[in-house]
């Protein structure tokens, strides 16, 4: 799917630190959404074994590997992935328009 995710040059930069610590055998992160939060839904990021997930949508950019839960791909489409650093934090972000609404510490969301 084409316009499932597009992911910034920052966070595929933070993706590729992540990667070089990784555990042995994983070789992608995982995108999912959890139903948990004070606002429904939750972003889950995860280390992958592509060889071991089938079904899931890859994304390939900039020489990271990135594969979408099935059961995310409602959630994600047409989003954008970041990552961002600030004063007190620093994090993947996703800016989503499928969103309704966001709970006060930005940690989960409604669609």
């Amino acid at each position: 799917m084409n316009n499932l995710l597009s992911i910034t040059t920052t966070a595929t930069d933070q993706i590729k630190k992540i990667m070089s610590n990784a555990p042995d055998g994983m070789d992608s992160i995982v995108i999912g959404v959890d139903k948990s939060g004070c606002s429904g839904y939750s972003y889950k990021l995860d280390f992958g074994n592509s060889s071991e997930l089938k079904n899931f949508d890859t994304i390939l950019k900039d020489g990271t590997k990135i594969l979408i839960d099935p059961k995310a791909t409602m959630f994600l489409v047409g989003s954008i992935m970041d990552y961002r650093t600030d004063k007190l934090a620093s994090r993947f972000v996703f800016d989503n328009p499928n969103e309704k609404g966001t709970c006060g510490c930005g940690e989960s969301f409604s669609i």
